[in-house]
């Protein structure tokens, strides 16, 4: 987005929020061969530990939060992964090891920081990644990266996370496509200790000109179930549930969110933020489980928007956090 990260973690650190969520990107810790370049990562756990922060490190591999949320290094990937096809550890042993001894690595230097409350692994991981590629990881992929994670620090959870759907369109889709196996919440309950949803509950499917159509649902009684039996399954097993991406940015019919002067995106103003976060506590007062925490998606985007002079959306997190 043209801004410095740094400055920007410094910014947001300011806030007094409890907990955040960084990642390991493979390809940017090790862009060549036989290299290991932490610094970067470093410096971010450096300065989430001084602001006092809880720290869940995604440590991936394969698929990390943010665009495009596929992080292999190039040379680990001779070839794209076939398309329409499930990626499984027989077929693709030598990118499993080398992402189990990556994800390794990060979970052995940064296990003695007593900021880190958890660690991440892969991102929505048995979906595609969105409608650019149709290849998916299989299950038991996951499950001998989660196996690496537990081995190399028995003692913190392990979160998955996984996109709820709220629209019928998008429910129907995403149940085809995962069809075989069940999609990243069904794996996450099956893996994790803890689950994580990705919450968004309005979104662009397509624009035309200056207008687009946008999907809600997520009030609809009939797009409730799925949410209501991931808390009945919590309060059964004990496990514990989380919104690990809260929408709080716009998700229009392109990659990154528009930027428009004097005016905000109807898929997310500033206001819906709030509107987002209540939607989510509401669900805790019916519920037989509650959230162990939230996440809002969209921090580099407030910080844009204040760069050019809408300082709403910051205004609204600040908000949240101070009512709460």
């Amino acid at each position: 987005m043209g801004l410095d990260f740094q400055s920007i973690l410094d910014h947001l650190l300011s806030y007094p929020f409890e907990l955040i969520r960084l990642s390991a990107y493979w390809n940017a810790m090790e862009p060549e061969p036989d290299t290991f370049r932490p610094d970067e990562l470093d410096w971010q756990v450096d300065a989430a530990e001084a602001a006092g922060k809880q720290i869940i490190l995604c440590v991936g591999p394969v698929k990390s939060f943010g665009y495009p949320e596929f992080f292999v290094p190039a040379h680990h990937l001779p070839q794209p992964l076939p398309e329409g096809r499930l990626i499984r550890p027989d077929g693709h042993r030598a990118l499993l090891d080398a992402g189990i001894a990556f994800l390794t690595r990060v979970v052995q230097r940064y296990r003695d920081r007593q900021a880190i409350v958890a660690w991440q692994v892969e991102h929505e991981a048995v979906d595609p990644l969105g409608m650019e590629h149709s290849w998916r990881l299989a299950a038991d992929f996951a499950r001998a990266e989660v196996d690496a994670v537990r081995a190399a620090d028995p003692s913190r959870p392990v979160l998955m996370n996984g996109f709820l759907p709220t629209s019928t369109p998008v429910r129907r889709q995403q149940r085809w496509r995962t069809r075989d196996q069940g999609d990243s919440l069904d794996v996450a309950r099956s893996l994790a200790d803890i689950v994580g949803i990705d919450f968004y509950p309005r979104h662009a499917v397509f624009a035309l000109g200056s207008r687009s159509v946008y999907l809600d649902g997520s009030r609809v009684s009939g797009q409730q179930r799925r949410r209501r039996a991931l808390f009945d399954w919590a309060a059964r097993t004990g496990r514990r549930l989380m919104v690990s991406e809260g929408q709080a940015e716009p998700w229009e019919a392109v990659t990154d969110p528009p930027n428009p002067q004097r005016q905000a995106m109807s898929s997310c103003p500033p206001e819906r933020l709030i509107e987002t976060y209540n939607q989510c506590l509401d669900w805790t007062r019916s519920a037989p489980a509650g959230l162990s925490g939230y996440l809002f998606w969209g921090a580099e985007y407030w910080m844009l928007r204040q760069h050019n002079g809408d300082p709403r959306y910051l205004a609204a997190f600040d908000r949240v956090l101070r009512e709460s």
